[in-house]
């Protein structure tokens, strides 16, 4: 498997509608929004959900949440001693940071993607930090989305007090966004990418993630059909430095929000002996 010998940009553009396409940590249950109105879908959680699909596909995954493990290791530490060529160049004195680099991108995809730092305390190596070869800009809105407000109560006893009785009901809420879409740029690095040993094939997988990106994803604050990929535009430029400059790229794309489902519209306006293949919900 060869490097990539090509560089690619990309551009996703998401439909929400009834969905929390990404909560904010520091308003629970509420809707990540930006200053000036528009929603926002953090670059960390779209990299999440790439994971979460690479590792559908079979991949080996460093970073896994929680509730998708599937080695067994409750950590990124114990992931990492888990694996013996990285623990044994690790706890070296003078561990070789290239060898820390080649042995952890070989074996999980998204550390030669995203990058990767290795803080572990108590070991003969200071940090090691690998630079990715893909960078990916949070999804914005295109308009000021609707925020819905649900009340659900909840009517289960948990417990009951000492005299036998249930306890009270209580009140929560969810927060949805209606009728927005969102839009991601991002790109893929040939010079990062041969360091990292990232191939032709990898980039494929990362192709079919991005345009699969809900699957197997739902949650009660993102059912199914709420969050859909409507389309994906993937250039693959004719050598590895590109034709055009990324934002170049980008801006071929005027793309408007609009009222209608999928809420948003498109013109193209492509560069010359750049043209990018394109998936269509």
């Amino acid at each position: 498997m060869k490097p990539l010998q090509n560089r690619i940009d990309f551009c996703v553009i998401i439909s929400v509608d009834g969905a929390n396409p990404n909560g904010d940590p520091l308003v629970p249950g509420y809707p990540r929004i930006l200053y000036d109105g528009h929603g926002e879908i953090s670059d960390v959680c779209i990299k999440r959900k790439i994971r979460n699909r690479l590792q559908d596909m079979g991949e080996e995954i460093f970073v896994q949440q929680d509730d998708r493990i599937d080695d067994g290791y409750r950590s990124l530490k114990a992931r990492a001693m888990g694996f013996n060529e990285f623990k044994d160049e690790y706890s070296k004195k003078n561990s070789d940071p290239k060898a820390i680099k080649d042995i952890t991108c070989k074996k999980w995809i998204d550390v030669r993607t995203f990058g990767q730092v290795f803080p572990f305390k108590g070991l003969g190596s200071v940090s090691t930090g690998i630079r990715g070869c893909m960078s990916l800009s949070p999804a914005i809105s295109l308009n000021i989305p609707d925020i819905k407000e649900y009340q659900i109560i909840k009517s289960t006893n948990l417990d009951e007090t000492s005299d036998g009785r249930k306890d009270n009901a209580t009140l929560f809420y969810q927060h949805r966004i209606v009728e927005s879409a969102y839009v991601t740029y991002g790109s893929i690095h040939c010079q990062l990418a041969e360091t990292n040993g990232f191939t032709e094939e990898d980039a494929e997988k990362i192709h079919h993630a991005l345009i699969t990106l809900f699957d197997n994803d739902v949650s009660s604050t993102r059912p199914v059909g709420s969050m859909n990929v409507q389309r994906v535009y993937w250039w693959k430029h004719n050598c590895k430095f590109g034709q055009y400059a990324p934002i170049k790229v980008f801006k071929t794309l005027d793309i408007k929000s609009e009222k209608e489902y999928p809420f948003f519209s498109v013109t193209e306006n492509p560069l010359p002996n750049l043209i990018p293949d394109i998936y269509i919900l």
